[in-house]
């Protein structure tokens, strides 16, 4: 039997989708990955090591976000997060009835960021990410290339691209011709007329 000459696969694995011709018939090309670019926030709030906490406070609360990054002489070296200040100031058995709430507003962000800091490459697969904040347990991951922090990676981000990588596959299935496809498929499964057909 001549081999048949076609591929229409479709490859969904998380968030990845790659599709491929048939027989010379291109459907649209999906993205075969994510970058960590393509799903991080650019615009990261940040703050110098010398910053009080009641400076990081009120960042937080302002632009309504869950940590900053603290950076000295404009190289990320750290990250502050709500976790940092509720388990280093506010629940640190070191405090008493006599420390004052202004003595904590004014220790410097510096002495509670948590370091080193982990952080993951523009280039790098979003899968990849994925994996390398499971395994050090950190739901924010800085993007960080040639030295400089480029943005900002959170569990929030992953999900909504998955989302909209979901609509993208959404939208796409709904404009596939699957009859005609088929149709292209069987005619190179049943030859269209009986000359092309070979005796068994």
């Amino acid at each position: 039997m001549r081999p048949i000459e076609w591929r229409f696969i479709f490859q969904i694995h998380n968030v990845f989708l790659t599709a491929f011709a048939i027989d010379g018939h291109r459907v649209t090309l999906m993205p075969k990955s994510l970058k960590l670019e393509d799903v991080m926030t650019k615009n990261v709030i940040t703050v110098g090591e010398r910053a009080t906490v009641k400076t990081v406070v009120e960042l937080m609360i302002k632009h309504d976000i869950g940590c900053l990054i603290v950076m000295t002489r404009k190289k990320p070296v750290g990250i502050v997060t709500k976790k940092d200040v509720l388990k280093r100031l506010l629940l640190n058995p070191k405090n008493t009835e006599k420390t004052k709430v202004n003595d904590i507003l004014a220790r410097k962000a510096g002495e509670i960021m948590s370091k080193p800091l982990i952080v993951g490459k523009p280039q790098t697969e979003l899968r990849e990410g994925v994996r390398l904040m499971t395994e050090w347990k950190i739901k924010k991951l800085p993007i960080v290339g040639s030295g400089r922090l480029l943005g900002l990676v959170t569990y929030t981000n992953i999900i909504r691209s998955t989302r909209y990588l979901e609509q993208i596959v959404s939208s796409f299935l709904s404009k596939v011709d699957f009859e005609y496809l088929f149709s292209l498929y069987t005619k190179k499964l049943m030859p269209s007329s009986p000359t092309e057909r070979r005796p068994t």
